[in-house]
Parts: C-alpha cells; structure tokens; sequence
C-alpha cells in the first residue's frame, strides 16, 4: 500500500553504462537531480565509453525476476521506465514484471541503437517491444529513427512526425513523445501526442556539441522523476523537456568521443568551481 510519507521513488529497467553516460547511470543521475529517489533493474551490462560499445551482456531472466521482487517488496514505486532491453526474451522477462507488480506511470525508451551506432535491440526485440511492451506504456519517447521503426514509415518533416505519432499511437501506446533530436535546423523539433488526441509541439535550440550520449535516457527519466512526484503527464513533459534544454548547453569535457550530458549541472571547468586541492 502506498505511503504518502514516503519519499518520491522511482524505477529505472535498462542496461548499464560502464562508461556513465547513458543507460541505467544516466537515468539515475537525472532522477538524483530532480529529487527523485531511484530503484533499479539491470536488465544487462555493456563494456562501453564515449567512443561506443565494446560489449553487451544480457542479465539472467531469473535474476531480472529477483529484483523486481525486491524492489516490490519494499519499495513504493510510483513511475517506472525502460531503456535498452537487449532481445525478444528480455523484453518478454520485463512485460512479465510490469503486470504482475501493476507497475503504472510507465515511461518507454525504445532504446533501439547507441549514440555511436551498436545495435541495442534485435529485430525480434523490436517486435516484442511493439506488440507486447507498447500497450503497458503511459508514454513513448522514441527518436527519428526509432520512430521510423514503430510507425513502419520515414520521418522527413514535422507533418511526417504526426502522421507517426498517430500511427505509433495506433499501434498500442495511450501518448507519445516523438524526439527531433537527429533533424536539422537551428531549432530542435519534439511532438507529442496525448490520449486525448490533443498534439503540441516542445522546442528547444540546437546546441553545436558532441556531449550528446544519453540524451534519450536522461529525458525519459526526468519525466520518470515528475511523474513520481505526481505531476500530471503533461506537465512532467514539460518539467522534463525544461530541464534538457538547460543542461544540453552546458557539456563536461569527458572522454573522447561522444561524451556524457551534465545532469548535475556542474560548473564546466575546476576554475569555476573553485575546488581547493590542498591537503
């Protein structure tokens, strides 16, 4: 039973990022900034960095059904969300969780390909995504591509992009986000769709920067973290989106290729944040 005392939680289902830009380390990040507390499920590990994935290392089903165990028994989960699901199998385990513990305010992240372009879910995954999954989900928030994908059509223009909402909406999923992040133009495009057949659009500058990775997850988890706090969608869409665009202008130096979001909100340089090294 729910406590109200309880502080927000949340539930992240997704992979992990061993270089800590994206996957299950970005949704934590974000939830963290948005004071909301997080709980986890790895659904798989990838020996990855900013220059892509070397690795990935789908979890045990039966270890995925341990920890959604736990967590339940504990927990007050009030929003959840998924990212990289790895395979048909995976996706299935996952489906299989969410409607035995009635997981509501469920947010999809049809994490289908890393930013450094490593396939994150096979053809069959995508299959079990979009008939099994897709009805669970409160909301989606595929990319361009991803989107492609779902609405089984290409995405050359903002009309393109909401003739696939309905399509995806069509599909199973009650509301959908659908991100322009890969388009062009100085000013980046996101549609969404609601249950209620109302559509509005969200922008947002584009900002000349290869400290992308995680773009996808962080947004997700920040309308995650919103709605555990009890936002209403839209207004977690919004809250969410807010919150990319701040944090998209300002990149850490890490790494050396596409390098992670400043989910913090750190100052960029040490100058800036006036550590003190002395000991």
């Amino acid at each position: 039973m729910r406590d109200v005392l309880q502080y927000p939680t949340a539930l992240t289902i997704a992979g992990s990022d061993s270089g800590g830009g994206a996957g299950m380390q970005a949704d934590l990040k974000t939830m963290q900034a948005c004071r909301t507390y997080s709980t986890a499920v790895v659904v798989g590990l990838t020996a990855q960095n900013t220059l892509g994935v070397q690795g990935a290392y789908p979890t045990a089903l039966d270890v995925i059904d341990q920890q959604f165990a736990s967590i339940f028994a504990d927990f007050d989960v009030r929003a959840a969300k998924t990212g990289a699901l790895f395979d048909r199998d995976h996706v299935l385990q996952v489906v299989e969780n969410l409607k035995k513990y009635e997981v509501t305010n469920l947010v999809v992240d049809p994490v289908m390909v890393a930013k450094g372009g490593a396939a994150l879910l096979d053809s069959a995954g995508i299959d079990a995504l979009r008939e099994d999954l897709l009805p669970l989900a409160t909301l989606i928030t595929p990319n361009l591509p991803e989107a492609e994908l779902l609405a089984e059509m290409p995405i050359a223009s903002q009309d393109d992009m909401v003739v696939a909402a309905h399509k995806i909406m069509a599909a199973g999923a009650k509301n959908v986000m659908i991100k322009g992040g890969h388009g062009h133009g100085p000013v980046v495009y996101d549609y969404v769709l609601l249950a209620d057949q109302v559509g509005f659009w969200l922008t947002g500058d584009r900002v000349a920067t290869t400290s992308k990775h995680g773009t996808g997850d962080t947004l997700s988890a920040a309308i995650t973290a919103y709605l555990a706090q009890g936002e209403s969608l839209s207004v977690a869409i919004a809250l969410g989106h807010q919150y990319m665009n701040k944090i998209i202008g300002q990149p850490l130096n890490i790494g050396h290729g596409h390098g992670p979001l400043n989910q913090g909100q750190w100052p960029t340089t040490i100058a800036q944040q006036g550590v003190n090294h002395e000991v």
